[in-house]
């Protein structure tokens, strides 16, 4: 059963990056229509950085890697934010490689995991905590803090199984962990309610670095 579907992939295209000192940034991203081809990068720094082949990401050292493979962003929360900013939001203008249509991706919980198209599995890791480039591409007062207080993140994901993944194809939801968290309350749990750190220890998937500065953070 088909819970949602891919309304785009996104693949970037380099630009130069003035908000950090980096010589490219792939956050422009644009659709195409052909199949791309997804597997696992394998690790941030060393590894291949995107999990779709021919997608660049210039940050390595915050962006990419096996835990942000993929991201993933919902239609409807674009169409929300255009009533908030008064402008149109083509897909792919928040940097993700996926806008996706018919699926809660905010309330998908870490940990479950999504069959899109015939092969490609993906699992949720965390939500989107933004950055000096994403500010710097939506030109918006304040933008950081307003993207974190919403709480629209999407989501990334990790690549369980490689596959390819173009434009219609079907996303379901294959596999949900009976305990977890979703990327929505996880992420308001650690960048606003740092007192209940705690809680994201319940979150299967949650990415191994991660979970190790929850720990930290709560011993």
């Amino acid at each position: 059963m088909s819970d949602g579907k891919v309304l785009q992939v996104n693949v970037g295209v380099p630009r130069a990056n003035p908000a950090k000192k980096l010589a490219m940034t792939g956050i422009d991203k644009r659709p195409v229509e052909h199949p791309v081809q997804v597997r696992a990068p394998g690790p941030k720094t060393t590894g291949l950085h995107s999990g779709l082949i021919g997608d660049p990401i210039g940050d390595i050292k915050n962006h990419g890697g096996n835990d942000q493979a993929v991201y993933a962003y919902a239609r409807e929360d674009y169409d929300w934010w255009e009533k908030e900013l008064g402008r149109q939001l083509a897909g792919g203008a928040f940097g993700e490689n996926l806008t996706t249509i018919g699926l809660d991706v905010c309330g998908a919980m870490i940990g479950e995991v999504w069959r899109v198209g015939d092969e490609l599995e993906l699992q949720t890791t965390f939500g989107r905590i933004p950055c000096a480039t994403f500010q710097a591409r939506m030109e918006e007062p304040k933008w950081l803090k307003r993207f974190t207080k919403e709480n629209r993140t999407g989501a990334y994901l990790r690549v369980v199984t490689p596959g390819s993944v173009q434009a219609g194809d079907s996303i379901s939801v294959t596999y949900r962990p009976s305990k977890s968290v979703s990327i929505a309350e996880a992420f308001e749990v650690y960048m606003l309610d740092r007192p209940r750190l705690a809680r994201l220890l319940d979150a299967e998937g949650l990415p191994a670095d991660l979970r190790e500065d929850v720990r930290r953070r709560v011993s």
